[in-house]
């Protein structure tokens, strides 16, 4: 009888080489090949177990009713082992009947892994399912082999040498096989010694101080670094030769790099043979080729200083600049050369940077891609390079920071491509990966401040694809409890004129020295315009209208009992607000370089209270190296009481803790008043300073940082002087990640300048501290 059920589905599998295919073919078409053309009556298979009967149909090609030949029979045996299904295939002539003879190959059922250690288990049966195997897809043993070899290899960049992998193929029912993989992994080689030889200006060890791989260190349980791998090893003998060539040694080379591995498998040496060269100093620099006619342009750009050792970086760094600066001019494929001219006999050398601007292009089309969610508009609306406009390298690179700093995207660049037989045109493409800008929250937290907190809050920096943020908050600390609702429209205007709604409850229970505590309620709503006079530049305007009750009864201070029994238990106000901010860091989240400025004005124009609150703030960050990053940030706040009235004493300014001074408790430095509560003051001076370097194993990793600080600052009231004697000023260590759930600081330090009364408090951490 002709099976002629119709194929259903088709198994991806890797398909044997053409020559297994010939040689099967030539093996098992011997009837085949002996008969004379005829007219096929039938076809039937034989020896299907899982394998549905359409696929061998489908795969034939012959029909019955079709004359079958030598041709097609072997056609047919090409197709049928091409499809991987089948480890053996073979066709019978019976009369006008064709029988087609199969041997499925046996389909694994289950991978499973014994003895594994390094790798994730799910991680590796994904890769082997890429690779051909996986459940569900028919055994091969070639590939089990190749899997196997693949899997040593792996091991083998874990400095793995001893590891083995035995395969176990066990045969189940229904034609179905479980494979097993066996690893011993052993334990891994270290690195015992390495050497650097024909070294002479700089010492070995300082050479060895350079790399990331290294020899012996206290944190090589955790970074691993005394385990070999070649890429590393490739790095470190790059950053060995930039080193040199930093230093003036133009002609450095790594002769020879010698990795050697002890019997046992356990032990490395490794060895790098160097020919130092000798010292060259840079007599000038000269410009040739194509600059537009703007040599003076150019020159103030060029780094390299005559009379100095010669420096790779410094040749680098000016080329590059050369190029972005061509890119202003609308040359967006520029070259710049740099041919250095040595005369060995004096160690000088006569710098030629020649530049040659190919053509002048400009920008047909600017594509968007990668973005699912997002809308095209809100990317194209930070881009200042325009369509049918010269290519602009500075405006894409604006264009690129401001993109950058929406916060959407995980990876963001910008590809120029030329435009097909027109050699004037290119069109940019924006690839993006977007990233969850969305937040949904609830938990508790601890903080040295707050003690216990309960928090939930829902966020969405970029609802629906729009670009604007909505958010709702509750904190539930135990000092600051707060419910906020928020939305903030970047473009309320096609200019850019940003708008923002906040509607907010907020209750603040300062703590008394005696361990008392009092309420101060403020409810509230604010609306509020960012106006963008420049890339960098964003004046705001606002208004709005809260009310603050000041609750207690024995544990009131004096201070606030005074102003409640002048003005009533709650005082109303409808602030003005006038603010000013300029940000041309390269990262809002983990900035290395640029500055940030603010400036924010409070103006109580109408209610019962009447005053002047100004704030600002200078953030700068300044790269040392390409991991070591300076910041400094500095803030000076001022109130003033108008019209008669004082200032509202729960307007004041606090300082102590993070984000002020560190190591000091939080909120407890400045006037204190006859019943011992720290009750903040008018006027506040902070200055801190940091120095940010990347947690040892984890690269440049920007996220995780370590840093040491020195911060100075205090709080005065209105009638205490301002001097230096008064300024607190502590210094310590500590550590910043820009964790799942914020930016997370702690700190731990010690007071240098303090007095017999301040409250001290050396560990200290908070989630969500800026700087």
């Amino acid at each position: 009888m002709t099976d002629r059920m119709p194929s259903t589905s088709r198994l991806t599998v890797l398909r044997p080489s053409i020559l297994s295919i010939a040689l099967a073919a030539a093996l098992h078409a011997g009837s085949a090949y002996a008969v004379e053309p005829f007219v096929l009556k039938d076809i039937r298979v034989e020896g299907l177990q899982r394998t549905d009967a359409g696929t061998v149909f489908a795969s034939l090609p012959f029909r019955i009713g079709d004359t079958y030949t030598d041709e097609k029979g072997a056609a047919g045996l090409r197709a049928l082992f091409a499809t991987g299904l089948f480890k053996d295939v073979r066709i019978d002539v019976d009369g006008g009947v064709i029988v087609v003879i199969v041997e499925e190959r046996s389909v694994i059922a289950n991978i499973d892994f014994v003895g594994l250690k390094e790798f994730d288990k799910d991680t590796l049966t994904k890769s082997l399912k890429d690779f051909g195997i996986g459940e569900g897809q028919p055994f091969d043993k070639a590939l089990a082999d190749r899997a196997e070899q693949e899997l040593k290899r792996q091991y083998l960049t874990r400095s793995l040498y001893g590891a083995e992998v035995v395969t176990t193929v066990t045969p189940q029912e229904r034609n179905r096989v479980n494979v097993t993989f066996t690893v011993t992994e052993g334990s891994a080689a270290r690195i015992r010694d390495i050497r650097v030889t024909g070294n002479k200006v700089f010492s070995e060890s300082t050479l060895k101080g350079l790399f990331d791989l290294n020899d012996g260190g206290w944190l090589n349980f955790y970074t691993k670094a005394d385990r070999y791998s070649r890429s590393k090893l490739n790095a470190d003998s790059e950053t060995l030769r930039a080193y040199y060539q930093n230093r003036g040694y133009l002609e450095f080379e790594i002769e020879s790099t010698q990795v050697a591995i002890s019997p046992d498998k356990q032990d490395i040496t490794i060895t790098i043979n160097v020919k130092e060269g000798q010292l060259y100093t840079v007599t000038g620099v000269k410009l040739e080729g194509e600059y537009l006619g703007k040599e003076e342009e150019f020159k103030p750009l060029v780094v390299i200083k005559p009379g100095e050792p010669y420096r790779a970086e410094a040749v680098a760094e000016t080329t590059r600049q050369f190029i972005e600066r061509f890119g202003t001019f609308g040359y967006a494929f520029a070259k710049v050369e740099a041919r250095p001219d040595i005369d060995r006999a004096t160690g000088q050398v006569m710098l030629t940077l020649v530049a040659e601007p190919q053509r002048r292009v400009y920008v047909r089309r600017i594509n968007v891609a990668g973005n699912s969610r997002t809308r095209d508009e809100v990317v194209r609306r930070e881009f200042r390079q325009f369509e049918s406009s010269w290519y602009d390298g500075r405006k894409i690179k604006l264009s690129r920071d401001r993109v950058d700093r929406l916060g959407y995207f995980r990876e963001f660049k910008v590809d120029s491509n030329e435009v097909p037989g027109t050699p004037d045109q290119v069109d940019l493409t924006i690839t993006i990966k977007e990233k969850a800008t969305g937040n949904l929250q609830l938990g508790a937290g601890f903080s040295s401040a707050d003690k216990l907190s309960i928090s939930a809050s829902i966020k969405q920096d970029n609802v629906f694809g729009s670009g604007n943020y909505l958010g709702l908050e509750v904190n539930t600390s135990k000092y600051n409890r707060t419910l906020v609702l928020s939305t903030v429209d970047p473009y309320f205007t096609i200019d850019g004129i940003s708008r923002a709604f906040d509607l907010y409850y907020r209750t603040t229970r300062p703590l008394n020295s005696q361990g008392e505590e009092y309420e101060l309620v403020t409810p509230g709503a604010s609306v509020r315009f960012g106006v963008p006079f420049t890339e960098y530049d964003t004046v705001f305007f606002g208004i709005g209208f809260e009310s603050t009750q000041i609750k207690g009864t024995t544990a009131l201070p004096n201070s606030y009992y005074l102003y409640r029994y002048q003005f009533g238990e709650s005082s109303s106000s409808v602030p003005v607000t006038i603010g000013w901010t300029r940000d041309n860091r390269d990262s809002a989240l983990v900035p290395t370089l640029g500055r940030y400025t603010r400036i924010n004005l409070d103006w109580g124009i109408l209610g019962d209270t009447r005053y002047l609150r100004a704030n600002a703030q200078v953030q700068q960050f300044i790269p040392i190296t390409r991991s070591f990053t300076f910041a400094i940030n500095g803030e000076i706040g001022y109130g003033k009481g108008l019209s008669g009235r004082p200032y509202p004493i729960f307007k004041n300014f606090y300082g102590g803790g993070l984000g002020t001074v560190r190591g000091f408790d939080q909120g407890s430095l400045g006037p204190v008043d006859v019943t011992g509560a720290y009750i903040g003051g008018n006027r506040r001076v902070n200055i801190q300073n940091q120095l940010f370097i990347p947690v040892p194993g984890t690269g440049n990793d920007r996220t995780l940082r370590l840093f040491g600080y020195v911060d100075i600052g205090n709080v005065w009231g209105e009638n205490e002087k301002m001097t230096v004697d008064s300024l607190r000023a502590s210094a310590g260590l500590g550590l910043s990640w820009i964790s799942p759930v914020g930016p997370l600081q702690l700190s731990y330090g010690q007071p240098i300048r303090k007095k017999p009364e301040d409250r001290i408090q050396r560990l200290q951490f908070q989630i969500g501290a800026a700087f």
